[in-house]
């Protein structure tokens, strides 16, 4: 390929709206173009970074025993409403009508519509295991685009269903996916880490996030670096801090805290640790009738240390929490509780409580003695305060905190670590969940009809453009994994225009380099030498050979990968056996 013939359109500046690194270099360097909030046009750059992505997919998924197939991106709702997502999903589900007025949808995804391929094409335990994917375009309404290509609304997604006659059999197709991501990643090019996570919108019991690490990422993922252990903060574990509660050695105190509604204002202004403070937020439930009337409300205070931070994630699978929990209003909060939030505390009659109240403790907390917390009256803590002596024991033991760098292992091998990562691609075992709620059954050897076990295995193909770039890239520009880069090498001639040595030896290279399989494209726009490094930089090309009259005459030319801080001199005639040697290393 020649530039001149390609479609090179590099910008100095990126867009004012292109808000993180990513956008702000696939918009200087041609790779996108904005369509509207949260679209892109794919220009012909990204789009070979796409196809690149895509064939490594396809390779390993084929090689894995997936089946490739292509679903429609407008589906119809009747599929939705038979698992009820039409009316439970929100409004990231873009709802259509035909002239018709039948109901559709934009698919954010395909369980439903895979399951209703598997109804009716897998009918006999024979014909299992069977995994079936699609690389196709999703559309997710989403309220605030933004970060480009991050959180756009039009994206393109891999997904793949597997269906199995048993759990076990389920358990072996979630395994051999999960090594298929692992090499898929790996042969990206990508510094990733595969976390534990939780199943979200989509449901299932097991799922891990493969994460792509860079400080940008919105995800934090705790992970010890002494071991395997690896989960997404929000399914991370916390053990208990404090081995067992140790007996009281104060008296509780009313301490007067003017003006201090936190737990740091309060340890600074009594001169104690934040670790000694215990900080209480109030949640609610509303039982309703079938009107949707609030027929009770019931109010939970959730106990965890001053230093530590809610997980709501862990929160929603507890007991009572699981059918949906919202923060109590103030009105709510002062109407019990008698003071404004900031002065909460575990201390109270509960007897004398104006609704019920479930009260839930951090496991570290549940050990902790001689604590601090809200007096239930503004302006006033509580010193001293210990379990059973001064307030009944907690109704629930939890973990319900987040992770924290330090804190010890799950697995008992060291300390746990926190990193940034940007999501990429998830796994999940789904079970029965779509196969029962459409009636997806195959017949077992015993001739009885059992519904499949199924798995979700997703990769967010555009999306891997952006996070390669928030791993990848410095001052020029975006420095690429060699297997994605939109090409491999560029061969930069000086004079192309004016020396006809200079082109016939750029024309000779860039010959031979396509004759050895390498993805290279000649720069032939007469560009000034500063112009054309500039933009072949930006792009991120990572091997660059210099052609110049200069060199001709000594029978050498410049070779320079990406990340190099200068360029070394090679034979003319060596240069292609180097970058091969570079580019496919035995």
């Amino acid at each position: 390929m020649k530039a001149s013939q390609f479609f090179v359109s590099t910008l100095k500046e990126a867009p004012a709206d292109a808000e993180v690194t990513s956008h702000q270099l696939m918009m200087r360097a041609g790779l996108i173009k904005r369509l509207g909030a949260g679209i892109y046009n794919y220009m012909p750059m990204g789009l070979r970074v796409i196809r690149k992505v895509e064939a490594i997919i396809r390779e390993e998924m084929n090689r894995a025993g997936a089946v490739e197939l292509l679903m429609p991106v407008v589906q119809p709702a009747e599929l939705w409403q038979e698992t009820g997502r039409f009316d439970k999903m929100g409004p990231e589900l873009l709802r259509l009508k035909d002239r018709h007025e039948r109901d559709f949808v934009m698919q954010p995804t395909s369980e439903e519509v895979v399951t209703d391929i598997a109804r009716q094409e897998l009918r006999s335990y024979k014909q299992l295991p069977k995994c079936l994917y699609q690389i196709q375009t999703k559309f997710r309404d989403e309220r605030r685009p933004r970060f480009g290509i991050m959180r756009g609304r039009e994206f393109t997604m891999k997904d793949a269903y597997s269906f199995d006659r048993d759990k076990d059999a389920a358990a072996q197709s979630y395994e051999t996916m999960f090594a298929a991501y692992q090499r898929i990643f790996g042969r990206f090019g990508l510094q990733y880490r595969a976390v534990a996570a939780d199943t979200g919108a989509i449901g299932g019991d097991l799922s891990h996030e493969f994460q792509v690490i860079a400080e940008t990422g919105e995800d934090a993922l705790v992970y010890c670096p002494t071991s395997d252990y690896a989960a997404n903060i929000e399914l991370a574990e916390c053990l208990p801090l404090l081995a067992e509660r140790a007996a009281p050695t104060q008296p509780r105190v009313k301490t007067p805290t003017p003006a201090k509604s936190t737990c740091a204002d309060v340890a600074a202004l009594l001169g104690l640790p934040l670790e000694r403070t215990v900080k209480s937020l109030v949640l609610a439930t509303d039982d309703r009738n079938e009107a949707g009337d609030i027929v009770e409300t019931t109010l939970w205070l959730l106990l965890v240390r001053g230093d530590h931070e809610l997980n709501e994630v862990k929160t929603g699978k507890l007991p009572g929490l699981k059918a949906g929990f919202r923060f109590a209003t103030v009105a709510e909060i002062e109407d019990h509780f008698g003071t404004r939030p900031g002065y909460l505390g575990p201390v109270f009659s509960r007897e004398a409580a104006k609704k019920p109240v479930k009260v839930i403790a951090e496991r570290t907390v549940a050990n902790m003695s001689d604590f601090v917390c809200g007096a239930n009256d503004a302006d006033f803590h509580y010193t001293g305060v210990n379990w059973g002596r001064d307030l009944p024991e907690p109704d629930l033991v939890a973990d319900i905190r987040n992770a924290v760098a330090g804190d010890p292992s799950p697995d008992g091998q060291g300390v746990l670590a926190i990193q940034r990562g940007i999501e990429v691609g998830h796994v999940f075992y789904l079970g029965k969940k779509y196969a029962e709620a459409m009636s997806a059954t195959f017949l077992a050897e015993d001739g009885k009809p059992r519904h499949f076990e199924m798995g979700c295995y997703g990769i967010g193909v555009t999306r891997i453009l952006g996070a390669a770039i928030e791993q990848g890239f410095d001052a020029r520009g975006i420095v690429w994994p060699a297997a994605i880069a939109p090409f491999e090498v560029v061969v930069c001639p000086i004079g192309y225009d004016r020396s006809a040595e200079v082109r016939a030896a750029a024309d000779a290279l860039h010959a031979e380099l396509l004759a050895l399989g390498l993805d290279a494209i000649l720069d032939d726009r007469g560009e000034r030498p500063g112009a054309m490094f500039a933009d072949w930089e930006l792009i991120g090309i990572p091997q660059r050979v210099v052609i110049s009259d200069r060199g001709l005459k000594d029978g050498q030319v410049e070779l320079q990968g990406r990340t190099e801080a200068e360029a070394g001199k090679l034979a003319l005639a060596a240069v292609a056996a180097e970058l091969k040697a570079r580019l496919r290393p035995a």
